[in-house]
């Protein structure tokens, strides 16, 4: 093993994003490819699995012979071979799974099936070389929303998750109600902007006697209602008043239970990951609330936020050296727990 420089070739596949990705050292990335299915799906208002599948297969060769093309590697170069093994839609992730395997038995070279939650969390390390466990890590996405004291890199310990939708989720769900459309994030942010976000008082969920958990479905509720009242009755919605006072509670939400967290543990550090770390609102928020209480903060860059194969790479990097590595009964786990 060359402890000196090790090199992972990242294969993601978990959702509509097909990536490769070139990664030295679990932090210095050579090259990150990124083939979004976004402007298909869309056409159906969120993702088509076997849409998503079909063009998996299509895209993944091209992308990693790019990935190796632009990082300015051949597969000589590559030490291991890191893929996303779940969670996700089965039939995608078993597109990466299958062409990881197969490199990994032509080449010769190790496999490493990695959590794709835990790779977001690794996001963090390409972003941040300074940063190090242990720290408080708030992972928010579609599918999840969890919150995590990293206390190595290999070592998560869920404090807190969503016990019914993620914030994710409630995010595509309203933009839907409201009429912007997939993907629902980005849009309700984009249309929050314009909007007064205390012009609409929404309940913010709590967990009684679990502080660290999150609710939104009651959030997401209420929303709803508000739109189909104001329908029934012929009252104009504000829709950047009513997505910016949405997005408020949610980030409410999210910040003061990762800062009560951060406290509680006496953890100096506080990350965010996943998908919906890219939101403006909720990385202002999380900055002035880590300033106000004396934390770093850790934030991904917004290309390593959504779904990426370097991520994937870097947080595969850890397992490669811990000798965690998988065989060719390796296979996709569309439940894996994080």
């Amino acid at each position: 093993m060359k402890e000196d420089k090790i090199t992972i070739l990242g294969i993601e596949s978990s959702c509509d994003e097909t990536a490769a990705a070139v990664v030295e050292n679990g932090r210095t990335v050579l090259s990150n490819v990124i083939s979004s299915q976004i402007d298909i799906h869309t056409i159906y208002g969120g993702v088509v699995p076997e849409i998503a599948s079909r063009l998996h297969l299509e895209n993944v060769n091209g992308v990693i012979r790019l990935a190796l093309k632009e990082a300015g590697k051949t597969f000589d170069d590559i030490d291991a071979i890191a893929v996303t093994k779940g969670p996700g839609l089965v039939g995608a992730l078993l597109i990466g799974v299958s062409a990881a395997k197969a490199l990994a038995f032509a080449l010769h070279k190790p496999i490493v099936g990695v959590n794709h939650i835990r790779g977001h969390v690794a996001a963090n390390y390409i972003s941040h070389p300074e940063l190090k466990p242990p720290f408080v890590c708030l992972i928010v996405s579609g599918g999840h929303t969890h919150l995590t004291i990293v206390r190595d890199y290999r070592d998560l310990m869920i404090v807190g998750k969503s016990v019914d939708d993620a914030a994710g989720e409630c995010y595509d769900k309203v933009a839907r109600a409201v009429g912007l459309g997939y993907p629902g994030g980005p849009k309700v942010d984009k249309a929050s902007k314009g909007g007064d976000p205390e012009a609409i008082v929404f309940p913010k969920g709590e967990v009684r006697d679990r502080p660290y958990d999150f609710t939104f479905s009651g959030l997401k509720s209420a929303v709803l209602n508000y739109i189909n009242k104001a329908n029934m009755t012929g009252e104009q919605i504000c829709v950047p008043d009513l997505c910016a006072s949405f997005q408020q509670t949610v980030v409410d939400s999210l910040v003061s239970r990762t800062m009560d967290c951060a406290k509680a543990y006496g953890i100096k550090n506080v990350a965010l990951a996943g998908g919906v770390s890219a939101n403006s609102a909720l990385r202002a928020a999380f900055q002035k609330a880590c300033e106000e209480n004396g934390f770093g903060c850790f934030y991904p860059e917004p290309i390593y936020c959504t779904d990426n194969a370097a991520m994937i790479a870097a947080a595969g990097y850890h397992d490669y050296l811990a000798g965690d590595v998988s065989d060719m009964t390796l296979n996709a786990d569309p439940s894996l727990k994080l």
